[in-house]
């Protein structure tokens, strides 16, 4: 097959204790999804049924860094646990959810709040708010071989050495299962594809200089400078 042009690269995230990678279909990010997040975003969380938007997959960011964006003035971090998918389908059953999944990462869903805020304000999409270029750091995928399933833990982000984010994974009020099955209901999900599975209450603004440090019970941390 030719192209016109050279495609870009795949679009792929390190596996832990090998030298292949794991290459990335799609990017979906849960909204909303701990109770206290919710609350802190104005928002009550006993009335709202699951929600997604996406990144794209080049978003992913594995060198330990997030550049600052140009447009804007207000980005935040946000904690999050990603999972990667090694299978998929449509309609997946919940009880039958948990064996799509290949591995665990940590990740950061960086959103420019700002421009977030004045699209909800237009009812406009959020792309220019969640979809930018390196906004979501990400660490390398612990297999479920090596490290389980993962349900329950801590998950924490410190900023410049400070905790900001705590929260624990049990606080999810849709579950793993339960978002990959809701997923499957409105896409076709497939090897390769990355769930980040919401964060818990302190999102917080970043500068220039700053170290982030994010935490998943089980996994490698996820160091981050932003640049």
């Amino acid at each position: 097959m030719a192209f016109v042009f050279p495609p870009p690269p795949q679009a792929s995230l390190p596996v832990v204790g090998s030298a292949l990678l794991f290459p990335v279909h799609r990017v979906y990010c849960i909204g909303r999804n701990y109770a206290e997040h919710a609350r802190e975003m104005g928002h009550d969380p006993d009335r709202e049924p699951p929600f997604f938007f996406q990144k794209n997959p080049d978003n992913l960011r594995t060198d330990g860094t997030f550049p600052f964006p140009e447009i804007s003035q207000d980005v935040q971090f946000e904690i999050e646990m990603a999972v990667c998918l090694k299978s998929g389908g449509r309609g997946i059953e919940l009880e039958n959810a948990l064996g799509h999944i290949f591995g665990y990462a940590v990740a950061l869903d960086m959103t420019r709040r700002d421009l977030q805020g004045a699209a909800k304000k237009l009812g406009r999409p959020w792309e220019v708010g969640k979809a930018f270029e390196h906004s979501a750091p990400c660490g390398p995928v612990h297999p479920v071989a090596a490290v389980g399933y993962r349900a329950e833990g801590e998950i924490s982000l410190d900023q410049n050495g400070e905790r900001k984010q705590t929260g624990d994974l049990r606080q999810m009020i849709w579950s793993v299962s339960e978002q990959i099955s809701v997923l499957s209901r409105f896409f076709e999900l497939t090897a390769g594809d990355v769930i980040l599975t919401g964060t818990p209450a302190g999102v917080g603004r970043v500068a220039r200089g700053d170290r982030l440090v994010g935490r998943v019970a089980g996994l490698a941390e996820l160091r981050i400078d932003v640049v």
